[in-house]
């Protein structure tokens, strides 16, 4: 059967894409390479606790032997490891330390995400061409907001409306409250740094509901700290609650799992591409699907596999690369800096539940003024919390008092980390190498790796981070570089981008400004791959504005015959 659309990927962008086709009547098929994961009744640890595990939620050094990549992610544990990827089941080659991080199920890694959903501002689309370090963005902020409304309206947003340009607001449905300490801090760097802003973070967790969300049968987030086992109320964004029970209830979709998508066929005599050719992932079986339009949603590395991968007598070097950039500018975010400080006092507060998000501050230089040191931006995120369960207490080890004082509180804690925006160049990439994969395929190389720029950036988030913490009161500050403390490799942020990127020129890349490949233009690429820069945002919801923009447009280039 052929289909009107397929979308390759059933994750963040893959979701979106087959809710927007199939509400418009598309035929869509949605491809996903593995096994099937229905809302609810597939989160099988959602609801357990803690002595319901047989490890107490821990990882073991099974765990460790059997993902040796994916188990020193964050959301990696006894919960949480049936939604990741065995690194036996995709091989690949790290010709420089890179952590692939990867959930192959319907869902994706919509069902690990942190959630954060801030917007990129008008600084992030120009700052790559104003600071010379990338090409410029073919779009602007202002074309993108109306996308951002539609996006956040249907997902949910937390959080607050600041006026702060540099974050520009959200469509939001409530907000979670900061703790009596982060306030006191908010309120000590608004006072001695006014040019800084610090508000609550905004996420994809529903602190509030509205129609569109009790329509998708979703209910407020619950603060259990337990979203990346699946959230039976919905109370987060993921394409299993949402996106993906919507599209179905038009009629319009089909979902087809365990299928490994090879290569795009390309037609050398329409110029456009004519289907897919899919891989059983148990049998092996290859077979050609065809469509008129073909959304690559398959996560960043993936998606420029496969295009690398889509070889022709016409793109001998992978499709649509005349220029011979695909695969190159991979991009991610700086998270090495942290600070952890003690905050004195409030010994009589408390917070309640466990708020799914921390205290942002937008970025504050290279936004209206240049920094000598460093190019590009980052913004900082910190938390104020009790030490709690595990802490060292003075006195007796064992016996009745140690067990009494560990039910209280210990002292406040600050933590606070950086996420910089990491500078695209040529060097950083991902080719395809000779060795094949249990399937057949040939393995990704990855060769990225952290720049000068970097160091730079993060010594500055140390300097500045701790002249905040001072003036608040705080003590015992302690800097941290993670990547030299605790082999905090790229890849580990889960915010990839680039090899396919967007630009006005196909001599310096691969997608317009609707995400439609400049050579064949009923291909899309709308997940991460399709990125110039990151900016110090979080990326997940800029790629769902542009997935719901770029399939409005395909669908109208569909209907006018044009794709």
């Amino acid at each position: 059967m052929d289909y009107d659309v397929i979308v390759v990927g059933s994750g963040i962008t893959g979701g979106w894409a087959a809710k927007e086709f199939a509400e418009k009547g598309l035929k869509t098929l949605v491809l996903e390479r593995g096994r099937m994961v229905k809302h609810i009744q597939d989160y099988p640890t959602a609801n357990l606790d803690p002595w319901q595990f047989e490890h107490y939620g821990a990882k073991t050094q099974q765990d460790i032997k059997e993902y040796p990549i994916t188990s020193v992610h964050y959301a990696f544990g006894e919960p949480t490891k049936h939604f990741y990827l065995k690194s036996e089941e995709q091989e690949y080659i790290q010709e420089k330390p890179f952590k692939w991080i990867r959930g192959y199920q319907v869902g994706g890694k919509s069902l690990l995400w942190a959630r954060q959903t801030q917007r990129w501002s008008t600084y992030d689309f120009e700052a790559p061409q104003k600071y010379n370090y990338s090409i410029d963005w073919p779009i602007r902020y202002a074309e993108l907001a109306p996308w951002y409304s539609k996006v956040e309206k249907f997902i949910g947003i937390s959080g607050t409306r600041d006026g702060i340009d540099a974050m520009p607001d959200s469509e939001v449905v409530g907000a979670f409250e900061m703790n009596k300490v982060e306030k006191a801090i908010v309120s000590s760097i608004h006072e001695n740094f006014p040019d800084r802003h610090a508000v609550i973070g905004r996420c994809a967790n529903l602190a509030d509901v509205k129609e569109e969300q009790l329509a998708q049968g979703r209910t407020k987030c619950m603060a259990r700290g337990k979203c990346e086992r699946g959230c039976p109320f919905g109370g987060y964004f993921s394409s299993n609650s949402s996106t993906l029970p919507h599209a179905e209830k038009t009629g319009n979709l089909t979902l087809k799992t365990d299928v490994i998508v090879e290569s795009i066929i390309y037609d050398e005599a329409t110029g456009k591409a004519s289907g897919v050719q899919i891989i059983d992932a148990h049998t092996g079986a290859k077979e050609i699907i065809n469509a008129r339009i073909i959304f690559l949603n398959a996560s960043t590395l993936n998606s420029n596999l496969i295009l690398l991968n889509s070889k022709s007598k016409r793109f001998p070097n992978g499709l649509g690369n005349d220029n011979g950039l695909l695969g190159r500018y991979i991009i991610f975010h700086n998270y090495r800096g942290r600070i952890t400080a003690d905050y004195p006092g409030y010994e009589d507060s408390y917070y309640y539940g466990k708020r799914p998000t921390q205290v942002f501050m937008p970025a504050f230089k290279n936004i209206k003024t240049t920094a000598e040191n460093f190019k590009g931006s980052y913004l900082i995120a910190f938390s104020a919390s009790r030490e709690g369960w595990g802490r060292s207490v003075n006195g007796a080890q064992v016996g009745p008092e140690f067990k009494d004082k560990l039910t209280e509180p210990g002292k406040w804690k600050i933590h606070m980390m950086m996420q910089g925006e990491v500078l695209p160049i040529y060097e950083n990439h991902v080719r395809l190498s000779e060795e094949l994969d249990k399937y057949g395929l040939p393995k990704l190389i990855t060769s990225v790796s952290y720049t000068q720029n970097d160091v730079d950036m993060m010594n500055d988030f140390f300097e500045e981070g701790e002249q905040m913490l001072l003036k608040c009161g705080a003590t015992n500050i302690v800097k941290t570089d993670h990547h030299i403390a605790f082999d905090r490799q790229p890849g580990l942020e889960v915010h990839e981008m680039g090899g396919v990127r967007m630009g006005n020129d196909p001599k310096d890349s691969l997608l317009n400004k609707y995400n439609q490949m400049h050579l064949c233009p009923n291909v899309f690429v709308t997940d991460g791959a399709a990125m110039i820069s990151t900016s110090n945002q979080n990326p997940s919801l800029t790629f769902m504005a542009f997935t719901a923009r770029a399939a409005d447009y395909a669908y109208q280039q569909f209907k006018e015959g044009k794709i």
